[in-house]
């Protein structure tokens, strides 16, 4: 029963996701999305997307993976990725929040999210490549789909797209070329700027 009871108390904390308010928003809308949607659409595209991986994937991995990938931002709070103050790999806090809230869960299952969140976080695998190329391509998606989004609201130029984005590459070569495709033509419809 004690395991069941720290189970439970983990489903609580993690309700704190939805809170969790990311500076993208939902396509074609004025509303921002939260960590959870993110991280539910991450699973989704996970789902649907998974073919186009540069090498098989562990499928359940990477849905482990995207699904808690942000968990840790209930006490580290989400960073822009395009945040000029604050590095977007804030590795340290971020760990420190992993032990305390996958700590909450019964000691076995503790170690397999953290070692899966570790997983992500270090991008060495299959699997971490794949999850986190989808991690950069939702964002994409969204920001064409809303006219530029984040890119015109934080005067966001072509250079540090692509430069973030490029990762993409990591996980699958094609969702890449699309990507790289949607941002140039982004380009040419005048919602990101490139400097000449």
């Amino acid at each position: 029963m004690q395991d069941l009871e720290r189970q439970i108390a983990f489903i609580k904390e993690i309700d704190k996701v939805k809170y969790i308010q990311r500076r993208t928003r939902l396509f074609q809308s004025d509303r921002h999305e939260n960590d959870a949607e993110h991280s539910w659409h991450l699973a989704m595209m996970t789902l649907v997307l998974a073919p186009h991986a540069n090498e098989p994937v562990d499928v359940l991995k990477v849905l482990k993976m995207v699904l808690i990938h942000d968990i840790v931002e209930i006490d580290a709070g989400d960073t822009f990725i395009y945040d000029t103050q604050k590095a977007h790999e804030n590795t340290d806090e971020e760990r420190l929040a992993a032990t305390r809230i996958f700590g909450i869960l019964p000691d076995d299952q503790a170690q397999e999210l953290i070692a899966i969140w570790e997983e992500f976080e270090a991008g060495e695998t299959a699997e971490a490549r794949f999850a986190r190329s989808m991690d950069r391509l939702e964002p994409l998606l969204q920001n064409v789909s809303n006219d530029g989004g984040t890119w015109k609201e934080f005067d966001v130029d072509y250079r540090k797209v692509y430069e973030k984005k490029e990762k993409i590459r990591n996980g699958s070569a094609v969702l890449w070329n699309y990507a790289h495709g949607l941002i140039e033509d982004s380009v040419a419809r005048g919602i990101l700027k490139k400097e000449d």
